[in-house]
Order: C-alpha cells, then structure tokens, then sequence
C-alpha cells in the first residue's frame, strides 16, 4: 500500500511537472517559434480537438467510426455558408459550427447504432459518404469541388475586433483547444465516463444491472459530433477554406491514425498523435513527397512495439512492468472504473 501511495504521489508530480512546462510553452509559443511554426502549431491544437473527439467514441466508448470527419466538415461548412451568405463572422458561426456536428449527430446516431463492430464501422463510412456526395454536388450552395474560399476570420469584439493577425488568433484557438479538453477530461472522469468505459468492456453485464446503454452510446456519439464540429469550424477559420475534403473518409481515417499512434482512451495521447502525423505531414513532406509511406511505416512499428500508443510506451518507459502492475488503476488519464465492471478482464 505504501509503495502504491508513493509511486501515485510520484506520478502526480511529474504530470504537474509535465502540465505547467506544457503550458508555459504554449503561452510564451508566438515568442519563440517564427510564423512558420506558429501557423503549424496552431494546426496542431485544432486537430488535437479532432482527435481527441474521436477518442470520446473510440478510446471510452468502444464505437470505432470511419465516418467521424462528417461532423468535421459540417462545422466548417456551417460556419463557412453563414460567413459567405449571412456575413456572420462572429460567435453565431463558432456556435453554428458545434449545433452542425450535434444536429448531423443526432440524425445519423439512430441508424448507425443498430449495428456494432465493423458493422458500426461500416454504417459510419458510408453515411459520411453519403454526406460528402451530397457537399460535392450541391454546388449553387457548397460550391462543390471548388468549396468555400475565402472564408474571413471571426470578428470577436471582446477580443479587439476580427482576428487576422495569427497571433491572435492562435491564442482563441489555444482557448477554444483547453475548454475543449478540459470538459472532456471532466467528462470521461466523471460517472457518464465510467459508464461508457463498462459498456466499452461488457456491455451485456451493464444492461442487465438496468442501465440503457442505447442512450448513453447515443449521448456520447452526439457530444463527440459537437466537439468535431468545434475542430472543423477552427479549422475553417484558420485556413480560410473549406472543402469536400473535410468530411472525406481519407480525413476520418487520419483521425483514426491519430487516436491510435497516440494510444486510444487517453485523450492528451491522441492530442499527440495529432501532433505527430501533423509533423511527418507537413516537415517530412518538406524533404521527400513519401511521407505518407513514412507515416504508414511508424503506424506499423508502433502496432508491433507499442500497441498501445506513445501513451502506453511512455507509462511502460516511466512505470516498470512490476510497478504498473501493483497500481490497481485503469491508465486513461481517469479515476479506476469499478471493481464490479472490471471482474470481466481480471
């Protein structure tokens, strides 16, 4: 018990430790990288929302979706029609961007949800296809291949006025990423996150101690639609652009790669797999166009020698095999889930 206590105590203070570097950097980041850099970073912290969005259904839910870049697009979309045809700029586009990706959510949770498995996996795929055929060819309103361009920056009053300056706007993105990630730590904290990580492990067993689990994989399918919209529209900002890309399922399988390089249940492992695939994207590329064999090359060895993330392998680096084994708590950056659920595993 006394090693236990110790070595929890240890581990809080390197993640403080960890934490308060973390922020200092991103704080004083307009000061040290160059505009380069701080436009890539800015990238970063937008799909790290994306990412970690998705790790809300893959990670704790156990819903693995191909389609989860649908509600990505839809925020950008949302926030980019309202720009272009209604001149909002301001808060209505950032909240019209998240009720996007919860509305699409709550009509596509109702079908896909029948399934399970790659079943699940498959529904999602197709009605992101569906929806990505639907942006293409509707070109009077999406522009179609072409997308949006243009696309201003908001207008945030409180904020002195429209964000073009990329330092300003890279501290609302800042802003926008931590509330984003840290309702969500709250959230897969708290009893609803438990529950979803009991349903991820045995469903049947919670439904035969009463809970409806239907509505709570129907909740959390929806919130992480909301937080996906929240990224997409970011993103529509930053680039100034939107496009049928953006709800492809080439970017939804990018997310998926982010969620496992990072090691799914996490949440901060996907923000770094984000920041990873980003890296290899946009650096990598700068030297060779096969940066996309390099990424698939690091997937793989991941798989073969880190299965379970750059998550698992920095908790196997910091915590040796005997250590990790005497702590009788499950590593998702959250509180244990409950003995009656984890029986099941043991």
């Amino acid at each position: 018990m006394i090693l236990k206590e110790d070595l929890t105590a240890k581990r809080s203070r390197v993640q403080l430790g960890v934490l308060a570097a973390l922020a200092a950097f991103l704080l004083l980041a307009p000061a040290i990288i160059g505009e380069y850099g701080l436009g890539l970073l800015t990238e970063m912290l937008v799909f790290g929302v994306f990412a970690m969005s998705l790790d809300l259904l893959i990670g704790h839910a156990g819903l693995v979706s191909l389609g989860h870049a649908a509600f990505f697009g839809a925020g950008g979309y949302a926030a980019g029609l309202l720009a272009r045809h209604l001149g909002l700029t301001s808060w209505p586009g950032l909240v019209a961007g998240i009720l996007a990706g919860v509305l699409l959510a709550a009509l596509f949770a109702p079908v896909v949800l029948r399934a399970s498995g790659a079943y699940f996996l498959m529904l999602t795929l197709a009605l992101g296809q569906l929806l990505y055929g639907m942006v293409w060819l509707w070109r009077p309103v999406t522009g179609g291949d072409d997308g949006l361009p243009g696309l201003p920056r908001p207008e945030l009053p409180l904020l002195g006025g429209i964000l073009w300056d990329n330092v300003a706007f890279y501290y609302f993105t800042l802003v926008c990423t931590g509330v984003a990630a840290l309702s969500m730590a709250w959230l897969v904290t708290s009893p609803f996150g438990l529950t979803l990580r009991g349903i991820r492990d045995n469903e049947l067993r919670l439904e035969s101690l009463g809970y409806h689990t239907w509505l709570y994989k129907y909740a959390i399918y929806v919130i992480a639609a909301g937080y996906a919209g929240l990224a997409g529209t970011l993103y529509a900002y930053y680039a100034g652009y939107v496009s049928p890309h953006n709800l492809s399922w080439a970017l939804s399988g990018e997310a998926m790669v982010m969620v496992i390089l990072g090691g799914a249940g996490t949440l901060w492992g996907p923000a770094l797999g984000a920041a990873l695939v980003l890296v290899l994207k946009y650096v990598v590329s700068s030297f060779t166009d096969r940066w996309l064999a390099i990424l698939g090359l690091t997937f793989v060895l991941t798989v073969l020698f880190a299965p379970h993330g750059l998550a698992g392998l920095v908790r196997k680096l910091r915590w040796p095999a005997g250590r990790a084994a005497s702590l009788d708590r499950v590593w998702a950056g959250s509180q244990a889930v409950p003995a009656f659920l984890r029986r099941r595993s043991d």
